[in-house]
């Protein structure tokens, strides 16, 4: 009889988990509390538009491909992509905003005219970041952090130094312009983290950005997660919605199965997909591998205000994804890591996927996402929401010279309430743990329980880290991890 493997949420990790595992043969599960799959990654549809209510951004192809190609598939097997051109737009003042091109000969050509010389030294950064971008798919993070051994190698040797200096440091010891000092520095975020608190070796997501592009599936995110959805059952996995696991069963030191409403589910392996933290809290205390003491010290990704809009007429002056660096980012940054509070005049983001993609609008309509990072943990209400929110419009408006306010035909917010109601999401943060040097590969919550066998973990708050493409890297080191210790 094949092993039983119940997997606890069905974000990305979870979804890459599971295929990987129902491949080598075990009968998986996939248990969801909320009603739709995806994890973070869902869906919101109304009056016509529609909106990613997580990931807006496809980078890294590389990983999806890698990813479909273990099962002998191909990403446009399930979805469409289409390279985004430009890849996006990155406001600094009214009317005044650098276009990044999908090429690079047009990128660099944009770094000489804001600073003479610039351009070279983007060609020098960006060599290094190719190889640096190399050495972490090839040899980092596809490791279990299980041992420092898995970070030596010659190559990583001879970058160690990397390891001991800030991105922002080597950014700005070579360029001078505050604006490309942004442009540079902004892709580490979705690590999570400050680029003063940034690895230089983590500039492999410059690459990412400049070298690989920027992406959209057709349809949107919620169709990769459709994709990983169906290779997922057409490989015989299990997927139940609605099922809000209460408690990991332990006997003797190892799983038994899960706690389901009342209901109790077996199982041999269980894989927890959810918040790591509101993961250990489903164990009786002595199974827990990490305090509440523990978690208090740790450095979180930002949490997000994010609103979703309908306009009823098309929006000018703005690309599929915009960048709103019109205020100080230093100062935001203080907010959010090191007092944390709401901040006084934050940077935002902003989707236009209907730019793009007619299928998120009605005709001659617009939809938008806006997102502005913020602390996790601090009061989150509708009043401050709404007046956040009237505080990006009037900004925006005045940046991109247009009525926006008139034109809203439908709206819809989220914040750190509902990232803690929907995903029990620790002190209601978006992204997981950062990726600081002290918060890195072995550094990170472990993806193997300690104390409890046959007890794994997968997901942004172990290894590798946040975002999209490090959640199904995560899933796939689950899965040989449970293949090496039931042999």
């Amino acid at each position: 009889m094949k092993n039983k493997i119940i997997i606890i949420g069905s974000g990305f990790s979870s979804l890459s988990a599971a295929c990987y595992l129902a491949q080598a043969g075990y009968d998986v599960t996939i248990l969801e509390k909320n009603s739709s799959v995806g994890g973070r990654a869902r869906l919101l549809s109304s009056d016509g538009f529609k909106f990613d209510i997580g990931p807006t951004w496809y980078w890294m192809p590389d990983v999806f491909e890698k990813f479909f190609n273990d099962f002998k598939k191909k990403p446009s097997d399930y979805y469409e992509l289409e390279k985004l051109a430009p890849a996006y737009q990155v406001y600094f003042n009214r009317l005044e905003s650098l276009i990044i091109s999908d090429e690079i000969e047009a990128i660099y050509a944009v770094f000489e005219k804001e600073e003479k010389g610039s351009s070279a030294y983007l060609k020098k950064f960006l060599k290094a970041a190719k190889f640096n971008y190399e050495v972490a798919i090839n040899d980092l993070v596809y490791k279990p952090g299980e041992s420092i051994t898995e970070l030596v190698t010659f190559d990583t040797i001879q970058k160690a130094n990397q390891f001991f200096q800030s991105i922002s440091t080597e950014i700005r010891k070579n360029i001078k312009s505050k604006k490309l000092i942004q442009i540079l520095e902004f892709p580490v975020l979705f690590l999570g983290a400050k680029p003063t608190n940034t690895p230089s070796f983590y500039n492999f997501m410059n690459y990412a950005d400049f070298g690989l592009g920027t992406w959209h599936p057709k349809g949107g995110m919620y169709e990769v997660v459709k994709g990983f959805v169906n290779l997922a059952v057409s490989l015989g996995v299990h997927i139940k919605t609605n099922q809000t696991v209460k408690k990991i069963i332990v006997e003797n030191g190892a799983v038994q199965g899960v706690e389901v409403e009342d209901a109790f589910l077996l199982a041999d392996i269980v894989v927890s997909g959810a918040d790591y933290h509101h993961s250990e809290t489903l164990l009786d205390e002595k199974y827990r591998m990490y305090s509440e003491n523990y978690w208090s010290k740790k450095t979180f990704a930002p949490s997000a205000l994010l609103f979703y809009i309908g306009f009823n007429k098309k929006i000018k002056n703005v690309s599929h994804h915009t960048l709103f660096f019109d205020s100080d980012f230093d100062k935001h940054a203080v907010e959010i890591y090191d007092t944390p509070k709401w901040p006084k005049e934050p940077l935002f983001y902003a989707s236009f996927p209907s730019i793009t993609d007619n299928s998120f609008a009605p005709v001659h309509q617009e939809a938008a996402t806006f997102l502005i990072p913020i602390a996790p943990g601090i009061e989150d209400n509708e009043e401050i929401r709404e007046a956040y929110f009237q505080k990006i419009m009037e900004r925006m408006e005045n940046l991109t010279n247009q009525n926006l306010t008139d034109a809203i035909v439908f709206k819809s917010s989220y914040c750190i309430n509902d990232f803690v109601k929907d995903y029990n999401s620790y002190k209601g943060n978006a992204y997981g743990l950062a990726n600081t040097l002290m918060q890195t590969a072995i550094l990170r919550p472990k993806i193997r329980s300690k104390k409890v066998k046959n007890l794994f973990f997968t997901g942004q708050l172990t290894v590798p880290g946040p975002g999209v493409p490090p959640a199904i890297i995560s899933g796939k080191i689950v899965s040989d991890l449970i293949l090496k210790y039931n042999k």
